[in-house]
């Protein structure tokens, strides 16, 4: 069964996931949960950078785009994730002809 999680508000501007330690292994809190929902149920895929590490999404409810980045990636795997909100120019200067202006 999927967990539905909160659809992404009008006021927000970036989600930062954290990882916990238990039993020697990193399990990721409710806001990476809730990223990791984000991209896989809402989200659509746009473009992507730097060898897949950093990705370009757009809400297709609102137009805006999400940038999905690993800011702790000398972590196992890339960290916790973050998804943060990108002007239309900022995505189009970064991903190009991907984004709709």
């Amino acid at each position: 069964m999927t967990t539905i999680h909160a659809e992404l508000g009008p006021d927000e501007r970036r989600l930062t996931g954290a990882w916990d330690e238990v039993y020697q292994r990193a399990l990721g809190d409710e806001v990476e949960a809730r990223i990791f929902w984000l991209i896989r149920h809402r989200l659509r895929p746009v473009a992507s950078a730097s060898g897949g590490w950093e990705q370009l999404f757009v809400d297709p409810r609102d137009g805006r785009y999400w940038e999905l980045t690993f800011p702790r990636g000398s972590l196992h795997g890339g960290g916790p994730r973050q998804l943060t909100l990108l002007s239309v120019k900022a995505a189009a200067a970064k991903y190009g002809e991907a984004v709709r202006r």
